[in-house]
């Protein structure tokens, strides 16, 4: 398969791969593709056999311990980028957490301990990364994290998941906002509906595919292969003009009420 971008010299940071089958991991495989030298993390020892093999596949040489609620662990990960490779290109976040009571109540019911802590992981990491990766990014860069259709519409069983994803996409724009004066740019990559481990801590996520399918004008879901082609072009210069967008990566599912 031709690459959709050329990102040969760039070197990008990737965080959230679970597995092979993690958007993380498609997104992953097509900055490869492209020609880009990656960087890995992984949550902690008990996932690190699921991400291992993903990283080998990929010829990654940093592969790297981090959970962003453990003090320090993500500082870690650049200071090693920074005495590795003095410079980051690119970087994709796609990490979310919520403790799975508070994830399986309605919105009214969730606690303020869980709605912190899912707004934290989920969201306020991606701004802790932009803070730590921008002074790498000394020739401009590219921001990115994954996203979903309920930060913008109410999508059932999504509950806090909703409301923290929205305040990720505002950060989205801040951000560009904020660092287009070092020309680095910011986007939230607004995936479909996909069958992942971490989607499968929302309640009747079967159900929820069959939804999105049934609405979707092509009758098809969109795989991580499509959303990592998407992050490449993301990736690379030439969406500079886009920046602060959420750009949508399912089949136009979004665009049918």
């Amino acid at each position: 398969m031709i690459p959709i971008v050329d990102l040969t010299g760039k070197r990008g940071l990737v965080v959230g791969i679970a597995n092979g089958h993690s958007i993380a991991a498609g997104c992953a495989g097509a900055f490869r593709q492209a020609g880009a030298e990656l960087a890995l993390t992984y949550l902690n020892d008990k996932a690190l056999p699921f991400v291992q093999p993903v990283a080998e596949g990929l010829g990654t040489a940093l592969l790297l311990p981090c959970d962003v609620r453990i003090p320090g662990q993500l500082e870690a990960v650049f200071d090693r980028i920074a005495g590795d490779w003095g410079r980051l290109d690119f970087l994709l976040h796609s990490i979310a957490f919520a403790p799975r009571e508070d994830l399986h109540a309605s919105l009214v019911d969730c606690s303020a301990e869980g709605f912190a802590m899912a707004m934290d992981v989920s969201c306020h990491s991606f701004i802790r990364m932009a803070k730590l990766a921008a002074p790498l990014m000394t020739e401009g860069g590219s921001l990115m994290t994954v996203s979903f259709y309920g930060a913008d519409r109410v999508v059932e069983n999504y509950n806090l998941m909703g409301p923290v994803k929205a305040a990720l996409e505002s950060s989205v724009r801040y951000l560009a906002a904020d660092l287009a004066p070092r020309r680095i740019r910011a986007f939230a990559i607004s995936a479909g509906a996909i069958r992942t481990r971490a989607a499968s801590g929302i309640d009747r996520f079967d159900d929820l595919l069959d939804r999105v399918r049934a609405r979707t004008p092509s009758g098809r879901l969109v795989g991580i292969e499509d959303v990592g082609r998407i992050a490449a072009f993301l990736a690379s210069e030439a969406a500079a003009p886009m920046s602060g967008s959420v750009v949508h990566a399912d089949n136009g599912a979004h665009t049918v009420a």
